[in-house]
């Protein structure tokens, strides 16, 4: 198995445990993989692998979640878009949001610089598609940031009251919240 086979693997226990229940033992038993070899990959241990993990879901934000609000389409379809791969990459809200997991606890001090980053991308680059619509900058960013909000709020309510519904609804209600007038 490579290494970049093992990294969703990877990712499934943070998002399972947290960075602080994530072992080197759930690691094994998530991929297959020995302690030997999990090392290989990874020699500085948990903290390689959950940068690891925060690089492959930066990257995944950019290439699956992000890139449609760079597209030459309406910008309601751009948001729609962008939500629908939302939907799938939570599953429906089902998988917690790694970059929420890893701004907790011990991961705070390790990734909170990286985990910002991540999420001024996402907030800048859905406030550019506002932009576009004839938003003003300013009020872009603000509703930029509240929709990522309710986003990452409807993922604790789907995990805490075990229903996907509120999920779905703020990403159908997102575009039009997101695009009503001034």
């Amino acid at each position: 198995m490579s290494k970049a086979a093992v990294i969703p693997q990877l990712m499934a226990v943070f998002q399972q445990y947290g960075y602080e229940g994530a072992s080197i033992t759930r690691f094994s038993e998530a991929t297959g993989l020995k302690r030997a070899s999990l090392y290989h990959y990874f020699p500085n241990g948990k903290e390689e692998m959950a940068a690891a993990v925060l690089d492959y879901v930066t990257q995944t934000l950019k290439e699956q979640l992000l890139s449609p609000l760079y597209s030459d389409r309406p910008p309601i379809d751009r948001i729609r878009t962008m939500n629908q791969n939302i939907d799938i990459f939570h599953q429906h809200g089902q998988k917690d949001c790694l970059m929420a997991l890893l701004s907790i606890g011990e991961a705070h001090d390790l990734f909170q610089g990286r985990v910002q980053q991540a999420l001024k991308l996402w907030i800048n680059s859905l406030a550019s598609v506002l932009v576009d619509a004839g938003i003003t900058p300013t009020t872009a960013h603000h509703r930029a940031e509240e929709a990522i909000a309710q986003i990452e709020g409807a993922i604790v309510l789907t995990r805490g009251l075990n229903s996907t519904a509120a999920f779905e609804r703020i990403l159908k209600q997102i575009p039009e919240t997101l695009l009503r007038p001034e």
